[in-house]
């Protein structure tokens, strides 16, 4: 795929006869710093030379070569994109204030494999801040920011990760994490399992020193769970996607806005009076329904669970089979972690110019290696869309090839993953800090009170004044002060 993206992004400067033409184009781009995040404004890609990452030498400012990144003079840039992201993550830094002085992560080497975006930045930054060496790579092939991943490799922190990375590459990154002489990781923190499955097939051994993993998505969970099962899990891991500051966070009301923006930057579409089907009624379900309806988009829902499905109803939506409706719909929306959810059938079957796209962490949800055949026609329309040409003309829109469209093509909004980043550091240093045997090996979900905690850390951005219990209350509903004030099953 990397190939034709250059192919295409290329024809943009052939209007440029010479090679400094093209060059001071591209300058003049950078320095009015488009050559940020959005998928179809990024020009540096295509203008920097076509050399991969991996045949570069690039040194930073103190002389190290210990990473491998698109452009490291692309730092200045993502250092600005850092510190607006840092704006709006108060409660991380703040946690990262009242910790500084004890350094609670002191002697921790961690691992990391999650997207690379200012946002995750400023939480590897914390944890270094804490006292952990930290390695980093990216968790999807298409939404590292180069010029955050520039400025985290400048500040000294090996990571390995560019926008449009192949197959190859991506293993290649998590791999030059992991596999490094003198230096032994004992923490891991994945988004989706990549990084651990990696350990788990080729270095086995580096589970004797980790003291546990932290994972984040339903995929790395569910992979997570599996391990347990089959009796194979020998660390303990933390699962922070089901915490509630997670799931009923970010997975619901990022999605919300981002779904949007994923969307109207690839296609321009307007969501009025079109009618979309969502498949899966979980939080990430709930929260793009709720945006495409306030559009005036009329909705359908997909659903194996009649319990997401009964909420669906409540919620105003039909509850259909894809099948039903997939003839008609002009937009296709898979959020289910489940693979061939829309499958070659369903594809065939789908009009004229439907928009076909993933919110689901992993890129199985939708059957794209069955639309590699030569019968299909493949163009590239911009960065992350391409049509799908049948041979009587009709056209599929697929955004990002299947894989997770809010991150591959937009960005997710800063507040919401404050609070993810937040419950993640405080997994790692429960994790790290925890007494030999208060941890076996199996997968734990976060204690109520440090969810609680993390969500008290994010009310003064709101002005927000919690009401106190009284004595007496407290006593009469059976609770502590202080909390926890739910179950751990809520």
């Amino acid at each position: 795929s990397q190939q034709i993206q250059f192919a295409d992004d290329m024809q943009e400067f052939t209007k440029f006869p010479t090679k400094t033409g093209r060059r001071s184009l591209s300058r003049s781009i950078s320095q009015s710093s488009t050559d940020s995040y959005s998928s179809a404004a990024s020009y540096t890609d295509s203008s920097d030379d076509e050399v991969s990452p991996r045949e570069k030498q690039q040194t930073n400012s103190k002389g190290s070569s210990n990473f491998c990144v698109k452009n490291i003079k692309q730092a200045e840039f993502g250092r600005r994109e850092i510190e607006i992201a840092e704006q709006d993550m108060s409660a991380l830094i703040s946690l990262r204030k009242r910790a500084q002085g004890e350094k609670p992560l002191a002697g921790a080497k961690i691992i990391g494999c999650t997207h690379i975006t200012a946002q995750t930045a400023v939480l590897i930054e914390t944890l270094c801040a804490l006292g952990a060496q930290c390695r980093w790579s990216a968790c999807n092939i298409y939404s590292t920011q180069n010029e955050v991943a520039a400025a985290l490799a400048e500040a000294g922190v090996a990571v390995f990760a560019w926008k449009g990375e192949s197959e190859d590459d991506f293993w290649w990154c998590i791999d030059r994490c992991v596999n490094i002489d003198g230096w032994q990781a004992n923490m891991i923190l994945d988004d989706g399992g990549d990084l651990t499955h990696w350990v788990y097939k080729k270095y086995p051994n580096i589970f004797k020193k980790i003291r546990g993993i932290v994972e984040e998505s339903v995929t790395g969970v569910h992979r997570l769970y599996q391990l347990s099962k089959a009796g194979k899990l020998c660390v303990p891991a933390m699962n922070v996607n089901d915490s509630v500051t997670k799931q009923k966070f970010d997975n619901l009301y990022c999605c919300r806005e981002s779904i949007l923006d994923g969307l109207k930057r690839t296609t321009d579409v307007m969501f009025g009076g079109k009618q979309v089907v969502v498949c899966g009624y979980g939080e990430v379900g709930k929260g793009c329904c709720a945006a495409l309806k306030a559009l005036g988009a009329i909705v359908y829902v997909t659903e194996i669970d009649p319990i997401c499905a009964l909420q669906a109803c409540m919620d105003g939506f039909r509850v259909v089979k894809l099948s039903e409706v997939i003839r008609q719909v002009d937009v296709v929306i898979t959020c289910t972690g489940n693979k061939n959810v829309v499958t070659r059938e369903h594809l065939d079957r789908m009009k004229n110019s439907c928009i076909v796209c993933n919110m689901g962490h992993s890129n199985t949800e939708i059957d794209v290696t069955s639309l590699r055949t030569p019968e299909l026609t493949w163009e590239r329309v911009r960065s992350q869309v391409d049509h799908v040409i049948w041979p009587d003309g009709k056209r599929v829109v697929l955004l990002a090839e299947g894989r997770l469209l809010n991150l591959s093509c937009s960005t997710v909004p800063t507040f919401v993953l404050s609070i993810t980043a937040t419950t993640q550091a405080l997994a790692l240093i429960e994790l790290y800090n925890a007494p030999e045997g208060r941890y076996k090996q199996d997968v734990y979900l976060l204690p109520k009170k440090m969810d609680e905690y993390v969500a008290s850390l994010h009310l003064p951005s709101f002005d927000a004044h919690l009401t106190e219990l009284t004595d007496d209350q407290a006593k009469y509903l059976g609770l502590n002060k202080n909390g926890p004030f739910k179950p751990n099953y809520y």
